[in-house]
Parts: C-alpha cells; sequence; structure tokens
C-alpha cells in the first residue's frame, strides 16, 4: 500500500498546484495557435494545425534539455527509457485529443471535461482490486456525468455529444495512464530530468512523424516559423507549459497517490477557465484572429461546479491504494 503520508506531501502538493497554473496557460494559447493556422494554411486541414501545435513545442523543449543538462543523455539508464517512452505515448495520445477537440470545443469545456481522469482513476482503482468502490464513488460519477451533459452540451434528442466533447472525454482516458504510470513503484528511483528528456523524445519523434505525414507540402512546415506572434505562442508553450509544468510533475507526484494527484489537477480547468475570460481578446489582438474572450455562462459554472463537487468529496476520503 502506498503511504499517503510523505514527509514532502505538502510541498508536492504546492509544485503540482503550480503545475495546473502553467498547463491552464496552454488552454487559450492553443485555442488561438489553432486558429493563426486556420489562417495561414487552410488547405492544411484541422489535424495538421493539432499536431504542428505540438511538434514544435517538444522539439524545443528537447533542445533546452540538452543545453541545460548536456551530460544527462549518456547517464539514462534502461527503466529511464521504459517508463519515459510509454509516458511519452500516453501524453501523445492524449494531447493530440485534446488539442483537436480544441477547435470544435471552447477552451474552458474542454478543461473541465479534461478532468474526468479524477474519477477514472479512483474508480479504475477499485475495480482492479476486485472491490466495489463504494456508494459514495457512484454518486460522484453521477455528478462527474450530469456535469459532463451540461458542458458538453449533450442533445438528449439526438443523444449525441459534439466531436470536441467525445475527444476531450478520450484524452481524458490517455492522461489516466500517463498518471498512474508515473506512480508505479519500479520507477521510484529515476531522476525526474532524464525522464522527462526521454518523454519529451519521444513525443518529438511521434509529432514530427505525423507532422511531416499529414502536411499537404513543405511550405506548411516552414510558414508558421515566419510568423512572429507563432513563434511568440510556442515559446510560451515550451517554456511555461512544456517545460516548467512537466518537470514539476514528474518530480513531485510520485511523492502523492495517484488518486490524490488526479484531483489535485482539478485546480486546472478553475485556472483555464479563468484565463479564458481574458486572454483570448489579448493573444486575438497579437496573433490577428477572430478569438473573443469566453463569458462565465450557466451551463460552465453549474456543470464545472458538479465536477468540482465530485472531485472534492473524493479528496475528502479517497479510496486505498494497493
Amino acid at each position: 500500500m502506498k503511504d499517503p503520508h510523505h514527509p514532502q506531501r505538502p510541498q508536492a502538493i504546492a509544485m503540482l498546484v503550480l503545475a495546473n497554473l502553467f498547463w491552464a496557460v496552454s488552454f487559450p494559447v492553443v485555442k488561438t495557435l489553432l486558429l493563426m493556422h486556420a489562417s495561414m494554411l487552410p488547405e492544411a486541414g484541422p489535424w495538421f494545425a493539432a499536431i504542428y501545435t505540438m511538434a514544435p513545442r517538444f522539439l524545443l523543449a528537447v533542445v533546452v534539455l540538452v543545453a541545460w543538462r548536456p551530460r544527462s543523455i549518456a547517464l539514462i539508464t534502461r527503466n529511464e527509457v521504459k517508463q519515459g517512452v510509454v509516458l511519452g505515448l500516453f501524453t501523445s495520445g492524449g494531447m493530440f485529443l485534446q488539442n483537436d477537440a480544441l477547435q470544435f470545443t471552447a477552451a474552458s469545456t474542454s478543461a473541465f471535461l479534461t478532468q474526468c481522469y479524477a474519477i477514472i482513476i479512483p474508480v479504475w482503482l477499485a475495480l482492479r482490486a476486485w472491490k466495489n468502490p463504494g456508494l459514495r464513488i457512484w454518486v460522484c460519477c453521477a455528478l462527474v456525468l450530469a456535469g459532463v451533459a451540461l458542458l458538453g452540451k449533450f442533445d438528449w434528442h439526438a443523444l449525441r455529444f459534439g466531436r470536441g466533447e467525445w475527444e476531450t472525454l478520450l484524452c481524458s482516458v490517455f492522461f489516466t495512464g500517463q498518471i498512474l504510470w508515473l506512480e508505479r513503484k519500479e520507477f521510484s528511483g529515476n531522476d525526474s530530468v532524464r525522464l522527462t528528456l526521454v518523454g519529451f523524445s519521444t513525443q518529438t519523434v511521434v509529432f514530427c512523424a505525423m507532422a511531416v505525414s499529414v502536411a499537404p507540402d513543405a511550405h506548411a512546415l516552414l510558414a508558421p516559423w515566419t510568423s512572429l506572434p507563432w513563434v511568440g505562442l510556442t515559446v510560451i508553450l515550451t517554456v511555461f507549459c512544456t517545460l516548467a509544468a512537466f518537470l514539476l510533475m514528474n518530480r513531485w507526484q510520485p511523492k502523492i497517490t495517484a488518486t490524490e494527484a488526479g484531483l489535485i489537477y482539478c485546480v486546472e480547468p478553475i485556472f483555464g477557465s479563468a484565463m479564458a475570460l481574458f486572454f483570448p481578446a489579448i493573444f486575438s489582438a497579437w496573433a490577428l484572429v477572430d478569438y473573443p474572450n469566453e463569458h462565465a455562462t450557466w451551463t460552465l459554472l453549474i456543470g464545472g461546479g458538479l465536477i468540482t463537487l465530485a472531485n472534492v468529496v473524493i479528496q475528502l476520503k479517497p479510496p486505498t491504494e494497493e
């Protein structure tokens, strides 16, 4: 059983909250970049746009890490490769779905729907141990489903969500795998910086290969780099939402349980929704795209509130992790 009272637990919680703040910046930034791609390269299509908001940030992040710790490459262990590659694949799948979904749903909605992993994790752990998670967990799941239905504007007549909402829910499954894989005991001795370098390298290979395969021509790969706003927003993604956030996550999440980590990550949509109220106008004026500020609608407040309430209730007494 994992000890929930690690001596560095308070510091770990504070560092993970800071990581959430950095990740929250990515929602309006990525949304702006997607709109820029649609304007600059309409023939490239939405898949290329989603992929090309990610490939450059991870490529630049690898360059920065290698420049910062050049000797770390020679010290990478087999266990760090194993953990980093799988983390990179989980993260690649989740981020691709999340970024593509942002072209079809609001940034604040995406931020709240993504946190469904906070419910998936304790339910998965309970089912894996062949234990009924209990009435409280099932009630919380019902609250999350109600919140998801409101945020996703579920069509009760057609019985369907939109593409953006479905993709965001699926991305949450990938992020569940990422969180659970990061906390495995067999990797407790891994160095967080070398682990992060392996993960970023994996994502760079995945996204660069995808970008080349779906790009209509070489011009699509080079044109964005001629735009100063595009480069500036990509640098913001690289420094804050990639390097800072993932280094904090990989360093501090293993100090707490996966269930608790999933719930701490629930503050991200709160930060993200707040930023979506004023950052879009700033970014759109700089990037010359039409991206108005979002508004705190009743569906956002009630739907997000139900999901957050469910996660707070679980946090009061999280399931035991074996």
